[in-house]
């Protein structure tokens, strides 16, 4: 659980960088908790919320989310949206751009549809939060009809910051996509920094539009690995820690999990009343890597990102990595290789060449990827485009609110990602 000076110091940055953001029932939440409602980032505040805590601990996220929605557009004066993840806020915005009409419709009635995953009794507890709100509904209607670039300030004039739990890592993606359309304007802010389940770290600095994260010494037990080339680490505490190096982070801060590897890499950007201030860079987890070359999560998305300007028109939504030896007979006879899924707006279908283009990208960005490709040891990448609403559907089988994660592993998320293929 999140130590109570966490959710306090919290609440003081918020309230000191955006002054109205603490009034009362003038934040929504967009964050599933599958049987259980989790204290949100202002615990300590709970009338700060408009958002009933049983609309998020539905079976089902996407009508967990879009009921959350439905409660947060009934209040026009919101000045915070806080979500868990910025994937849950991306895809409660999905939910806007498909189905306003109906939305529109459940504020003007102040009737909520029957819906798959909608539980009959938790409908009836919230439909007896609801009433009728024809002038909500009909100026839906009109911003919508404009457009969804710049949608959250057209829809709530007086919000002033989204406050997110994460936007690194896979996050980013996510954030980038939101900052770029339905957020144009309005500052992210990412309080916590969290590992293996603890709170590690605080966000003293809302304006700062990259988030570094104060350590805080009395919520867990940390070790650090130094990221060296050639030496073998020897673990290091907080304050031997040095300002422009990278480290391993191994946590003690739960009964049964001692000195646990959490796969997180962070770099120390400075100090704070001599605490390090962090910012995490990747995750080893979601490190590529058939024959040994290892390349990360960011460094990936990097060149992807280079290949997706070399093809007009087309915008990336969502994407996934698998190593061919997870795939049997799928993935075909030859070398080892990736197989990059895709899901893309703008275009329906690739080219060889198109699709090549991102094994080229790999290589020019890649030594020691092009030198086992032009061995023969490493095969072809091979990429694939899915059906809109596979990644919606993935994170809804995750089956928990966590990151998404770039490189695939489990069966069942395996077979998900296989048949949604349209080209």
């Amino acid at each position: 659980s999140r130590p109570p000076q966490a959710s306090l110091l919290y609440l003081d940055v918020l309230g000191t960088a955006f002054p109205r953001a603490l009034s009362r029932r003038r934040t929504a939440l967009l964050h599933w908790t599958p049987g259980c409602p989790r204290a949100p980032a202002g615990w300590p505040l709970p009338t700060l919320y408009c958002t009933p805590a049983a609309a998020g601990t539905l079976p089902s996220r996407g009508a967990a989310l879009r009921l959350q929605l439905l409660f947060a557009l009934r209040q026009r004066e919101l000045h915070v949206l806080e979500a868990g993840l910025a994937a849950e806020l991306h895809d409660a915005l999905l939910a806007l751009r498909t189905e306003w009409p109906q939305l529109a419709r459940e504020l003007a009635l102040g009737k909520l549809s029957p819906q798959p995953g909608l539980p009959e009794r938790v409908q009836r507890q919230l439909q007896a939060l609801l009433t009728p709100d024809a002038a909500r509904a009909a100026e839906l209607r009109a911003e919508c009809a404009r457009g969804f670039e710049g949608i959250l300030l057209r829809l709530w004039p007086q919000l002033e910051v989204v406050v997110v739990r994460m936007v690194h890592g896979a996050e980013r993606l996510y954030c980038n996509s939101l900052l770029q359309a339905e957020c144009q304007g309005l500052p992210f802010y990412c309080p916590f920094y969290q590992a293996a389940g603890a709170l590690l770290g605080v966000n003293l600095w809302p304006a700062e539009p990259e988030p570094r994260f104060l350590l805080c010494p009395e919520w867990a037990f940390c070790e650090f690995l130094p990221c060296l080339a050639n030496k073998e680490p020897r673990m290091v505490l907080l304050d031997e820690l040095w300002e422009g190096c990278k480290y391993g982070l191994v946590v003690t801060a739960q009964p049964g999990e001692y000195r646990c590897r959490t796969g997180e890499v962070l770099k120390v950007t400075g100090f704070h009343k001599q605490c390090p201030v962090v910012e995490p860079v990747r995750r080893e987890s979601q490190t590529l890597s058939v024959r040994g070359e290892d390349i990360p999560e960011e460094q990936f998305c990097q060149s992807l990102c280079h290949t997706l300007r070399t093809w007009p028109g087309a915008r990336l939504i969502d994407y996934v990595c698998v190593e061919s030896s997870l795939l049997g007979d799928f993935s075909g006879p030859c070398a080892p290789h990736y197989e990059v899924f895709m899901e893309l707006q703008g275009l329906r279908d690739l080219s060889e060449g198109q699709r090549y283009k991102l094994d080229q990208c790999l290589q020019e960005d890649f030594p020691i990827y092009k030198s086992f490709r032009f061995k023969g040891s490493i095969g072809p990448l091979r990429l694939h485009l899915v059906r809109p609403g596979t990644f919606t559907r993935l994170r809804e089988a995750l089956g928990s609110p966590k990151p998404m994660p770039r490189v695939l592993h489990e069966e069942q998320l395996l077979q998900l990602i296989q048949g949604s293929i349209i080209s």
